[in-house]
């Protein structure tokens, strides 16, 4: 498994690196300029952060392709379920470093700036939506992956992804407004709780796909 884990590490780690630094560089513009409205700049780079790491996690498995490491994969005596673990366990590894250098930066601008948010839970929903979108993502992406063609895995990402977006857009549609402090802290939780039992199911069900897949 800690093979897997590398090799899933620096197979996405080009990509991530760019993304890395624009994400520093764009960084220190958010927390040095208070632009107005500053609740849209913040929740915009907050939700890029982490969003954008899994996401390019996630595409880098096109290069595996590519270069048939994933056809190869399946002749070595590493177990399959393991395969798929590794996958689903990377994402919110990576997801982690989006929301720490989101974190960060909010932390900075809120010292600077004061809060930028109109209520004390707004800074919360916005990590529960960010969490909800990647793991969503990711919950659909890899047993369509492993079920389909791996030469459609930037269709699937696109549909993942616009089915996280729609998923916490629905969510939000459901939420009163009349909710105080604790009863959005609790719904968040529920939401939190929920996604993470689906990603787990998702995890199952891949195993399952996976194994039934036959080794060309």
């Amino acid at each position: 498994m800690k093979g897997l884990f590398k090799n899933n590490y620096y197979t996405a780690l080009l990509s991530v690196k760019t993304f890395l630094i624009i994400m520093l560089l764009s960084g220190v513009f958010v927390v040095i300029f208070d632009t107005e409205p500053p609740a849209l700049l913040i929740s915009n780079y907050m939700l890029l952060g982490m969003i954008g790491f899994p996401f390019l996690s996630i595409a880098s498995l096109q290069k595996e392709c590519d270069g048939n490491w994933g056809i190869y994969k399946l002749t070595t005596p590493v177990k399959r379920a393991d395969i798929v673990k590794s996958h689903f366990l990377s994402l919110p590894l990576w997801l982690f470093a989006g929301i720490a250098i989101s974190g960060i930066s909010a932390a900075l601008f809120t010292a600077l700036h004061g809060y930028p948010f109109s209520k004390n839970t707004d800074i919360f929903m916005l990590f529960v939506a960010g969490v909800v979108i990647s793991l969503s993502m990711g919950a659909i992406f890899f047993p369509l992956f492993y079920f389909g063609s791996e030469e459609r895995t930037d269709v699937y990402l696109i549909i993942s992804l616009l089915c996280g977006i729609g998923i916490v857009a629905f969510l939000t549609s459901l939420l009163p407004s009349s909710l105080d402090t604790m009863q959005t802290i609790v719904y968040g939780i529920l939401i939190l709780a929920f996604t993470l039992l689906t990603y787990t199911l998702s995890c199952l069900l891949a195993i399952h796909i996976y194994y039934k897949k036959e080794c060309p």
